[in-house]
Formats: C-alpha cells, sequence, structure tokens
C-alpha cells in the first residue's frame, strides 16, 4: 500500500508538504512478544488447483525473494516479479489481456531529475544542488538576476504580500508543512521559492518517477518551486526569515535550472489476464480482482535486520506510518533488552539487510490473485462473467499502474462491473497493530481479521453482498470498518488501486488485514507471514467474485460516483 505521504503541489496554487500524520503510540502493555518466524528459506513445491497456505507459502517465498530486488517499478527487480506472474497464468490458461496479445501492458514510464550542469547563484557566489537547493516541478528555469522579494510565512495570509505584489519577482516563502499558499498571494511571479523544510530535501533530490501520459500529463509539468536550505537562504537576506517583514527586497538570484525526462531502464508493467466466463450473454462483463506487483526496492544502507524489527515493534507499532517517532529512554532500553535475550537464543543469526522484499505489501495480495486465478481456472463450471485478473504496476509510486489501466483498459472500461483489490493480507494476529480508528485508538488484529475499505461507498448491494457471502459460506472472517470512517485521517480509501476504479464509478472492495511494524521496512518478509490467515481471506475475495460473475444483474450503484479527474478524500 503507497504510503500517505502529502507531496510537493507543483502547481504554484497549492504547495503542500508534510510528514507522516502524528499517530497515537499504544502503551507497552498492548505490545504482543514477537512469534516465532518461519525459515528464512523455503523449498518450492507443486501448486494445486485448490487455494492452501502451502501454495501461497511457495509463492510468497518465490516472489518476494532477495533475487527480486524490492520490485520497485522501473527495475530489473520488478521485471523479474512480473514474468513470474506472467509465466504462472500462461501455465493456468488464462488468455492474455495486455498489449499486443501479451500478458503486459507497459506504462510509459520515466525519471524527471535535475540535470547536473544546472545552476543557481546569490549576489553571483554559487549555491550547491542536494545540499543548498533543490527543486520539484518537472519545467525548466532560467532566471537572470531577477528581483528577490520575501512574501512571508506560507498559510498566514496576516503575514504574506498582497495580491499583485508577486508579478515579476521572485518569492521566499517560510514554509511549515501542511501549509497552503493561496494563489493570487503569487500570482505572475518569476519564481517560488520556500523556506524551513530542510529535512525533505534529500527526498526532494532524488530523481522523481512518473507517467508520460499526454492525456494526463503529470501536474509537475503545470510549476514547481525551488527549495532552500535554511542557510542558503540566509545568503539573500540580512536577517533570519523569521523577523522579516513581507515585502522585504533580497539579494538578486540568478539560475540555470534544466530538467532531464528518461525513460527508466526496464519496463514497468501491469499484468493482465482473463479467465472467460460461460455465460455467452455476460462473458462481455468482468468482475476485476486486483494486487499490485511493485514495492519499494533497495535501502540506500543497510541496517541490522533483527534491531530493525524489535525497534519498530516496539517504538513504531505502526511502521513507516510512524517514521518520524523516536524512542524514549525507557523504549531504546527496552529494545536493547529483547534484541538482547533473542541474540542469546539465536547466536550468529545477525544480518545486514537492504531490500525492503515487500512480503505482505503487496506480495500477499500478488500471490492470493494468482491462487484465485487458479482456482478458478481450474472449476468446471466457471462463473457466467469473465474474471478480469490485473496485476498493477507502481501502485507505490502514486498508483500508477491502476491509474493507467483505467483511463487506457484493455477491455471496454464499462464492461467491468465489480473490481476486488487485495493488498496486504498476510499478518493481522494480535502481534501487529492494525491501525488506528478515527479517534486514535490502537487497533490489533485477530485470528479471523480483515479490515474492508469502500465496499459500500458506490453500492450498498457490493457491501451486502461480501457479509452474505462470509456468512453462507462459512468464512467465519470478522470485518473491521472503522478504516473506513469518512475523514479518516489515515486516507486508507484513497490509497491503493481499488480507488483508480471507484473514480469510474466501478463498485469496489479492499480487502487487508492491515498495518503493522513490518511496514515498509526492510523485515517485511516471507517468513512473518500467516498463511493460513492468508488463505481463509483470498478463499473469501474468490468467493465473492464467483458470486458477483454469478449474479443475474450488474451491482446496483446507489451512491454518488466521484470525479475522475478530481481529487480523492475519504
Amino acid at each position: 500500500m503507497t504510503r500517505l505521504l502529502f507531496p510537493i503541489a507543483t502547481a504554484l496554487l497549492a504547495v503542500q508538504l508534510s510528514a507522516q500524520p502524528p499517530a497515537t503510540q499504544p502503551p507497552a502493555a498492548s505490545i504482543v512478544p514477537m512469534p516465532i518466524p518461519l525459515p528464512l528459506k523455503h523449498a518450492p513445491r507443486p501448486t494445486v488447483a485448490a487455494i492452501t497456505a502451502q501454495d501461497l507459502m511457495t509463492r510468497l517465498y518465490i516472489f518476494a525473494d532477495d533475487s527480486m530486488q524490492g520490485r520497485e517499478a522501473g527495475t530489473i527487480g520488478n521485471v523479474k516479479g512480473t514474468e513470474y506472474i506472467a509465466s504462472e497464468i500462461r501455465k493456468m490458461g488464462l488468455i492474455p489481456a495486455g498489449d499486443s496479445g501479451t500478458y503486459f501492458q507497459i506504462l510509459p514510464f520515466k525519471t524527471r531529475s535535475v540535470d547536473p550542469a544546472s545552476t543557481l547563484t546569490v549576489s553571483g557566489a554559487p549555491l550547491t544542488f542536494g545540499t543548498d537547493w533543490v527543486m520539484s516541478g518537472g519545467k525548466p528555469v532560467t532566471l537572470a538576476e531577477a528581483p528577490v522579494i520575501f512574501g512571508g510565512v506560507a498559510g498566514d495570509t496576516s503575514k504574506m504580500i498582497a495580491p499583485g505584489v508577486a508579478a515579476g519577482k521572485i518569492v521566499v516563502l517560510l514554509f511549515r508543512p501542511p501549509a497552503l499558499i493561496p494563489p493570487e498571494r503569487v500570482k505572475d511571479a518569476a519564481a517560488l521559492i520556500l523556506v524551513g523544510i530542510d529535512q525533505f530535501m534529500p527526498f526532494i533530490a532524488r530523481p522523481a518517477t512518473y507517467v508520460d501520459d499526454p492525456t494526463n500529463p503529470p501536474a509537475a509539468r503545470q510549476g514547481g518551486a525551488i527549495i532552500l536550505s535554511t542557510g542558503a537562504a540566509s545568503k539573500l537576506f540580512d536577517a533570519p526569515l523569521a523577523q522579516l517583514t513581507a515585502g522585504t527586497a533580497g539579494r538578486p538570484l540568478a539560475a540555470s535550472i534544466m530538467v532531464r525526462n528518461e525513460p527508466v531502464a526496464f519496463p514497468a508493467r501491469n499484468v493482465v489476464g482473463i479467465v472467460p466466463g460461460s455465460d455467452p450473454a455476460l462473458k462481455g462483463q468482468y468482475v476485476a480482482i486486483g494486487a499490485h506487483n511493485d514495492h519499494v526496492g533497495l535501502q540506500p544502507v543497510a541496517v541490522d535486520h533483527d534491531s530493525v524489527r524489535f525497534f519498530t515493534h516496539i517504538v513504531r507499532p505502526q511502521g513507516a506510518e510512524q517514521s518520524g517517532k523516536q524512542a524514549t529512554p525507557d523504549e531504546q532500553a527496552w529494545v536493547n533488552r529483547e534484541l538482547a535475550r533473542w541474540r542469546a537464543a539465536h547466536p550468529n543469526s545477525s544480518r545486514p539487510d537492504s531490500i525492503a522484499n515487500g512480503a505482505d505489501d503487496d506480495g500477499s495480495g500478488s500471490v492470493s490473485v494468482l491462487e484465485i486465478a487458479q482456482k478458478i481456472a481450474a472449476s468446471k463450471t466457471r462463473p457466467k462473467r469473465s474474471m478480469l485478473f490485473v496485476w498493477h504496476v507502481g501502485e507505490e509510486k502514486g498508483l500508477l499502474g491502476s491509474a493507467w489501466f483505467t483511463d487506457h483498459p484493455t477491455v471496454p472500461r464499462d464492461s467491468i462491473v465489480a473490481q476486488l483489490n487485495i493488498d496486504m493480507i498476510g499478518r493481522g494476529d494480535a502481534w501487529d497493530v492494525t491501525g488506528e480508528t478515527k479517534d486514535g485508538t490502537v487497533i490489533h488484529g485477530s485470528p479471523n481479521y480483515v479490515q474492508l475499505i469502500g465496499s459500500r461507498r458506490l453500492s450498498t448491494e457490493m457491501g451486502n453482498l461480501v457479509e452474505t457471502v462470509n456468512t453462507q459460506g462459512h468464512h467465519g472472517l470478522q470485518f473491521d470498518y472503522s478504516l473506513d470512517a469518512n475523514g479518516h485521517p489515515a486516507n486508507i480509501y484513497c490509497r491503493s488501486d481499488h480507488y483508480e476504479y471507484a473514480r469510474y464509478g466501478i463498485p469496489i472492495t479492499f480487502f487487508t488485514t492491515g498495518g503493522h511494524s513490518d511496514y515498509h521496512q526492510v523485515t517485511d518478509e516471507p517468513q512473518y507471514i500467516d498463511y493460513h490467515h492468508m488463505a481463509r481471506v483470498a478463499e473469501l475475495v474468490g468467493d465473492v467474485a464467483v458470486h458477483i460473475g454469478n449474479l443475474d444483474h450488474r451491482l446496483v450503484v446507489d451512491q454518488p460516483k466521484p470525479d475522475p479527474k478530481g481529487a480523492c478524500r475519504q
């Protein structure tokens, strides 16, 4: 599942940056002791038509192996992962539904970066890219000793320049996330400079990835901002920005910032296959079942695997959702004690780790969709409607693959009657903090736990059907709807591939067992997955898909449809 990061809006009308939203740390008593992991490696076994924990284990140990290098979109690891999926559905006999009779739908995926020859100078003195300045957005900037003024404090109109003052000038704003910049205060500015977000500069400096879709250009092409370090900004004015009055003139600045746009080294691709329906009148309609095939790749520095696992479980039990939280002295002492105890019981187990394997996120979903496909493809009685299986790429980079597929579907978009999304269903027991309620109450999993997101947001009938199938099919799962609450700060409804279908009015349900301390960490590995729990959720999803496929009518959409081009709001 993609992280909840409020990106730098590259249009001038709303520049936003934010760290992860604050999350409530559960009390120490709520931390469940670490379970014994499975072996680090597992020998694969032949799979069967039924959905089984053994099959899921075989598949996930392959798909989330170190050899896949974290499956980041646009890398060789992701190519290996998508090739594995395609080879499996080829064996199952699924009909290719990608580009040109293949299983692959390739995205026009590119990287955008600042050209190393770019320059930025203050009164003729050069500033250094990466440490003194970085840039968001994708438009080149050329400025010849343009006048500089202090625009004030972003988000506080009482401390900002008046409308019209910015025209033709470089406007410097003191910025604190998640402030918004009123567009009328910076209208017609020659450039916008933000100061005060030094901690985000290394992230912004990295090459950005985007889909080069002429019909839906990324916002980065519409504008951007130069981000200056606090130290570099001091060269523009004679006093710290916090002491300046809006409108104060600064020293002139010159810029020649060029942007490189290049294709990624390896193709980023959705994998698409179809199991045809059995009813000639209904086989032209599709029940879509999906997961995302990518994860976040390699970390630049190797860390001690066990140390990370104990630290995150005790200090950051929601993993990357709490990435800014530091340990208290008591928590650090607790981490040290538990790690020492583990080391004593498992000598010589320490290992450096830099691969974010993404076993749960979303290896669990990807291999579960394979199992569902195998079961349905092998069934003697197939559903009346066709089953459309899509493994989306680039979910971790902003739902790119699902957005591309729904904007450029390989089957008529109106023929898709529902979409069932699986993202992170490999955990969810009492050890895991699976999220928080809207009011901040910490949630733990259980043996029967599964979260449902969005099941009634477009179609009440869809939500009721999932409940009925769970009951009548004796699946025995307990549904948690708390993270589906309107206005929930985690915004889960907008953070996985189902939303790209929902924005076109296609009823969806998102199945997940929620978060945990290994979320977006190098510790998200196959050895920590609950395969029996995962098999139960996969069985439910497959059963729901078959029931939708056999309905004598399309699911009724009785709730308002979103704007396909609008921003998602939960």
